[in-house]
């Protein structure tokens, strides 16, 4: 599995408090920051750029925004057109010709299935489908039990010679919501930095990346608090990497005093309830989009344990207890930690979940 190393600020990333919505503080104005947002993939999608050309920078986040247009074409499961959406019709039946591309994004999804130890798995909409959150509507568990079956990525076959996919169960689909739009942000830099762009940021909801830094001073994010919208419990200085937050807030419905929310657990088919946000830093958003629902599913200590052992990864886990963890990399100093009382945590101000 490949990755690429990021590099933050650890001295100055202790020091601040908690938040994450990707927020983006920048310095002084200038006439060549250049700045676009869009509605694409379900999502707000933005890039902010340098550029000593406006119109050649305006050209590049054009170029950015047409490549997410395409992967949305490409890998949507609310569109019927998409070859996605022609694997879950037909995959069950034969092996599907897809191409090369999805191909090899599906084959990086079992990657990930392999590393997290099935904590990701993009079967899990054998079982999510059944979700509308919009509605408010959630399968009920005889329902669950029915479609549960259907979540194994290991009885998703991938033939690397032909690039088809089959599934060897009745009633199996996929959804990369978990991981496409982390690759759509890596596809959006790898575009600008071959037009010569060498400062900028490239988001899709809740997945970032940046490339150089402001002209000295760091690029500075924010990660949202769970309970609060547009407030920020942790801001962390970041340059040239990637960062994704997951949280129970995004979409979700409360009922009978329980959440129901999109981050969907593959050995229950239910909404994963042990962390409330996830926030992953590491060398591409590919990773870290895919990391932030393995571990919001692991839950705060199986998560964190298992991000200390990646030595590109650090994570930052709001707890269904309210409690802050921080992987080894960003854990507080000694004294900070003996402060709160425990290693590598700290409490906020803030209700627990419905």
């Amino acid at each position: 599995m490949h990755s690429e190393t990021c590099t933050f600020d650890k001295a100055c990333a202790i020091g601040f408090r908690l938040l994450f919505a990707v927020m983006v503080f920048p310095s002084a104005a200038h006439a060549e920051w250049i700045t676009r947002s869009e509605a694409i993939m379900g999502t707000r999608c933005a890039v902010e750029l340098w550029s000593d050309d406006k119109a050649k920078g305006e050209a590049a986040i054009s170029s950015v925004f047409d490549d997410m247009k395409r992967i949305d074409r490409l890998m949507s499961t609310w569109k019927e057109d998409t070859e996605i959406s022609l694997v879950n019709r037909e995959g069950g039946k034969h092996p599907v010709k897809i191409s090369r591309e999805l191909f090899r994004l599906l084959q990086v999804s079992v990657e990930y299935s392999e590393l997290t130890h099935g904590a990701f798995d993009i079967t899990y909409a054998s079982v999510g489908y059944l979700y509308d959150f919009k509605k408010g509507v959630h399968p009920d568990q005889k329902a669950i039990d029915a479609a549960l079956p259907g979540i194994n990525w290991r009885h998703m076959v991938l033939d690397a010679k032909k690039t088809t996919v089959y599934f060897t169960r009745p009633g199996m689909r996929i959804d990369l919501g978990g991981i496409a739009k982390g690759y759509s942000v890596d596809r959006g830099i790898e575009i600008l930095q071959k037009q010569g762009i060498s400062r900028a940021m490239v988001n899709a909801g809740g997945d970032t990346r940046i490339i150089g830094d402001r002209f000295g001073k760091p690029w500075v994010v924010g990660v949202r608090d769970p309970d609060h919208e547009g407030k920020v419990f942790l801001r962390l200085p970041l340059t040239d990497t990637a960062f994704s937050t997951s949280g129970d807030y995004e979409r979700y419905f409360d009922e009978d005093g329980k959440r129901f929310h999109h981050i969907i657990d593959p050995k229950t088919g239910d909404s994963a309830r042990k962390c409330r946000s996830v926030t992953i830093i590491s060398g591409n958003a590919t990773r870290t989009d895919a990391l932030t629902k393995s571990v919001f599913i692991m839950g705060p200590e199986d998560g964190i344990a298992f991000i200390d052992t990646l030595p590109d990864v650090d994570a930052v886990i709001v707890g269904a207890d309210g409690k802050v963890r921080y992987s080894r990399g960003l854990a507080p100093p000694a004294d900070a930690a003996a402060a709160t009382g425990a290693s590598g945590s700290s409490s906020r101000a803030s209700k627990p979940p419905p």
